[in-house]
């Protein structure tokens, strides 16, 4: 090992499973090892209603944070420089005076913001929340959660202090440091994204409390070193803990192996997040009308975007067939989905009915049904309709996203977990119209330490960092083949959205 490396570690928690990745820089190139893996997910609780709620394991979690702090101090291959954590956007934690947890934080995809979006929209129209934040309307938003507990006269949000977004709660129990970082602060929707600053007036005339809100960050702080207790039981003696882009998808976009400025980027998982970067937010009619997101970015940038269903549905019907008896790995499902291409039907991956958990096969074939299109029925012809949807959509989203910017955007990068799965980076290729280059894997962790190397002076731009991501790892390139009926079966699609 050359005595010049710097050890860094990413913890990127997504919304099914976290990690613990070292990136180690030699000077010339990175390289990463992933130390730990385990599980996330929604854990349902029942209520004194009878009924249910969902709601994160954010102490099991914490634990399998310190786990892979303790492995990584005693990996024996150099002292670590320093950690940041990423993940998921909107959730968050709430904390007493004491600083104490205020029981388990929600799910974003738990039922008690049905019917918020209408109740805020009624205290200040959907324009004015717009023009305040930039930010695409999904009921998921933090801002729609917090309403929810305001309705219901929540006694945790009456007796709660602090506010903190789930990465902002893991550094607080790192480091004693209740702060928010700006890219995870924006996706709560009630972030001013020309000031960097909380949207409080918004908030006020929501009728929702402004001082439980931390101060804010930028990506790249130096929160500190780690409290002693955690630091004794980890090992982990004299390591900084820095806030990157703590909200994944933008860590991901950080990795984006990019040169030049007129590229768009898709970070592809269980969410789809298509866009590009500006210098400035677009707050208009039009990105209204399209419903994009102007989210925080690293280095003073805004993720222009779109969240999109992504591989979410198939990860549903996956599970669902296993459930049936038939359990098949990816190849196995991508390679029937293959088979039975062109697809016969087109569904609107973001409908309503895809979002919960459930049984996602047979809403899709319901979806089919209620417009009045053929059935798929069997698990190819199943796959092929959400593979060749996803891709139809990232047409649409690109179309949308270059008019708003008036240029148009090439190549398209694929991140991610999802820019391992050929089928898909071809579709999105041959749909969009633009070449595709797929890789790295990584990008979330890889986009993480970046920003550790620039906080510690390791890096001196985001630039610099984008040219040791093309030095180190490998890419995929994908030349979109002629598809004489994407007109077509994009009309198709519009229809239904």
């Amino acid at each position: 090992m050359n005595r010049s490396t710097r050890n860094y570690l990413a913890l990127d928690l997504g919304a099914s499973g976290g990690r613990a990745i070292v990136g180690r820089f030699d000077g010339e190139r990175l390289t990463l090892v992933e130390l730990h893996r385990f599980a996330n997910g929604p854990v349902q609780l029942p209520r004194a209603d009878g009924g249910t709620s969902l709601h994160w394991n954010i102490l099991g979690l914490f634990a399998e944070i310190k786990e892979g702090l303790r492995r990584a101090a005693a990996a024996g291959n150099g002292p670590l420089t320093s950690l940041g954590i990423d993940t998921w956007g909107v959730d968050f934690g709430l904390l007493d005076g004491r600083g104490q947890l205020l029981g388990n934080p929600y799910h974003y995809r738990d039922s008690r913001t049905d019917g918020m979006m209408g109740a805020a929209f009624r205290r200040v129209p959907r324009e004015e929340i717009f023009a305040a934040t930039g930010i695409q309307f999904m009921q998921l938003n933090t801002l729609y959660q917090l309403l929810a507990l305001a309705e219901r006269q929540d006694p945790g949000l009456t007796a709660a202090a602090t506010l903190l977004l789930t990465p902002d709660l893991l550094n607080y129990w790192l480091t004693g440091r209740a702060l928010s970082e700006r890219t995870i602060a924006s996706t709560t929707q009630f972030l001013d994204p020309y000031r960097g600053q909380w949207a409080t007036d918004l908030l006020a005339r929501l009728g929702l409390p402004t001082h439980i809100l931390p101060p804010i960050v930028e990506p790249g702080t130096v929160l500190g070193d780690l409290l002693p207790h955690v630091a004794a039981e980890t090992g982990a003696q004299g390591v900084l803990v820095v806030a990157p882009g703590c909200h994944d998808t933008a860590s991901a976009v950080a990795a984006v192996p990019a040169e030049g400025a007129h590229h768009a980027y898709l970070s592809s998982g269980t969410w789809s997040l298509l866009g590009v970067e500006t210098q400035a937010p677009v707050i208009n009619a039009a990105s209204l009308a399209a419903n994009v997101t102007n989210e925080g970015g690293v280095c003073g940038t805004v993720r222009l975007l779109k969240n999109i269903t992504g591989l979410w549905i198939i990860q549903e019907c996956r599970r669902a067939w296993a459930a049936a008896g038939r359990p098949l790995s990816w190849d196995q499902i991508v390679a029937e989905a293959g088979a039975a291409m062109p697809a016969r039907a087109v569904i609107d991956v973001d409908a309503a009915e895809f979002a919960a958990p459930g049984d996602m096969p047979g809403r899709v074939r319901a979806f089919c049904v209620r417009t009045g299109q053929p059935v798929p029925d069997t698990v190819g012809a199943l796959a092929a309709v959400v593979y060749e949807s996803l891709a139809l959509k990232y047409r649409s989203t690109l179309a949308r996203i270059e008019g708003l910017t008036g240029r148009t955007a090439a190549p398209l990068h694929i991140v991610g977990g999802g820019s391992q799965n050929r089928l898909l980076n071809q579709l999105a290729a041959d749909f969009t119209g633009r070449p595709v280059i797929a890789g790295p894997v990584e990008a979330t962790a890889i986009g993480n330490i970046l920003m550790q190397m620039l906080a510690t002076g390791a890096l001196a731009s985001l630039a610099e960092g984008r040219d040791l991501v093309r030095r180190s790892f490998e890419v995929e390139a994908f030349e979109p083949r002629p598809r004489p009926d994407r007109d077509e079966r994009l009309g198709r699609l519009e229809a239904l959205t």
